[in-house]
């Protein structure tokens, strides 16, 4: 089935990383926007663009009847959700499907079952997929989750079963402290994720985040696209991600991505996916959820296989079997992504405001929903670009970077630059050496 037209249903950087993939296919493309984005960039460079509504989310970017029309309006065949807003939502990829859209993702049925930790962690222990040690089922009453800490020993990680991110996530050091925060963790969960439901996990100290890039096609063939090192996070959110993970020795890293390839495969994944694992200090590693879409961070991949994974997404959806076998992929030097964020550089607030003036650099791939004259709003994610460099070794690529960091000039708003900036120039970072808790330790270093 050859596509001609694809509606993206984003915004900012990852809508215009969209249409410079569908001009490549020869695909044109639909932009929606909301009347805060009226004047952004993937408005203008779509072939078409559809207003969805006012600047809040739930009456734009979220509202799946406006997303819905646009679609049938303009006479789009598929939809890409992007990341974010609806690119993980069960019920707008079964309204494509009932539309007759190619939804640019896995099946409704798949994000559902990987949208609930609890259902992930089941699914992937079946798999035989190792998963960290803590609840099977949700814990309905503070008293439960009392009696299952207890069992699991402190530390533990309260979590939202459905939803992401800092939000959803609690670390809890002892009984007084769960008695505490049991309640509203709960009531936060509803208002930010519509679901209370929550889940006990051990925490694990001295912890790394590593994801596997899997993709799989109608036909039954999974492959990995090999690993991301994601640990430097701050509130639980990346900022900095790199492949190949430093300091994993190749065994451990074949394991790993077998695992991932495993654990799709077993849940009849369709499409592009990211197996997400924690790994403990002794080298053992746990899963910890699946991205049922597009990384943020897909550009560090792309830069060291030299594929294209949004073409890869397209190609799949459209019934397409998956274009190289696993021993056809080939990894080529080390990558690393910096996420550039309009906002406050040590207290982590957005920084909304009119970008005046706007410098990238020249040695490093830049994905930017920006340019000079944009207005940065409160209304989205502070995200406003990725810088992406590459060498032949991880030396190289963290040297490119640094540099490029240095070139980057944004005047009118704060950012984080200078916070990437002395994370690359870390002596720790340089050898590869942090962990999850490397960026707090650094900024409380300092004060």
């Amino acid at each position: 089935m050859a596509l001609c037209k694809l509606l993206i249903a984003n915004r900012g950087e990852i809508a215009r990383r969209i249409i410079r993939t569908c001009r490549a296919l020869d695909i044109r493309t639909v932009a929606v926007y909301s009347e805060a984005d009226k004047d952004a960039p993937h408005v203008r460079e779509a072939d078409e663009a559809v207003c969805l509504g006012p600047p809040p989310v739930a009456q734009s970017y979220l509202n799946i009847e406006a997303v819905i029309r646009a679609a049938k309006a303009t006479g789009a065949e598929a939809v890409h959700p992007g990341y974010g807003f609806l690119s993980e939502n069960a019920a707008f990829a079964e309204r494509c499907e009932h539309e007759g859209l190619v939804f640019i993702g896995p099946p409704a049925d798949v994000i559902r079952a990987m949208g609930s930790k609890i259902e992930a962690r089941r699914r992937m222990a079946e798999a035989g997929v190792p998963i960290v040690p803590g609840t099977e089922a949700p814990v309905e009453s503070l008293e439960e989750a009392l009696d299952k800490a207890a069992t699991i020993g402190y530390p533990v990680m309260l979590k939202a079963s459905v939803g992401g991110g800092g939000i959803g996530m609690s670390r809890v050091d002892s009984e007084a402290e769960l008695r505490k925060v049991f309640q509203s963790s709960r009531d936060r969960a509803q208002n930010f994720f519509g679901d209370g439901t929550l889940l006990l996990e051990k925490w694990i100290d001295g912890a790394r985040h590593i994801e596997v890039q899997v993709a799989a096609d109608a036909y039954g063939n999974v492959v990995h696209l090999f690993e991301r090192e994601c640990s430097i996070q701050r509130r639980h959110q990346k900022i900095i991600e790199e492949s190949p993970s430093p300091d994993l020795a190749d065994a451990l890293r074949t394991r790993l991505c077998q695992a991932a390839v495993q654990g799709a495969r077993a849940i009849g994944y369709r499409n592009l996916g990211t197996m997400e694992f924690i790994f403990d200090p002794e080298g053992h590693f746990y899963f910890l959820e699946m991205n049922t879409r597009l990384q943020v961070e897909h550009p560090v991949t792309e830069m060291i296989t030299g594929l294209d994974l949004v073409a890869w997404q397209i190609r799949i959806a459209a019934g397409e079997p998956l274009p190289l076998a696993q021993e056809d992929i080939v990894r080529r030097g080390a990558a690393i992504e910096c996420r550039i964020y309009a906002e406050d550089p040590v207290r982590f607030l957005p920084s909304p405001g009119t970008i005046t003036s706007l410098a990238w650099p020249k040695e490093a791939r830049v994905d930017a929903g920006v340019e000079a004259g944009t207005a940065v709003t409160p209304f989205y994610d502070p995200l406003i670009a990725k810088l992406i460099t590459h060498g032949a070794s991880r030396e190289e690529a963290v040297e490119r970077m640094t540099r490029a960091l240095r070139d980057t000039a944004i005047e009118g708003i704060k950012t984080n630059l200078p916070l990437l900036t002395e994370v690359m120039e870390h002596p720790a970072f340089r050898k590869g050496r942090y962990d999850t808790h490397f960026l707090p330790k650094m900024i409380a270093a300092k004060t």
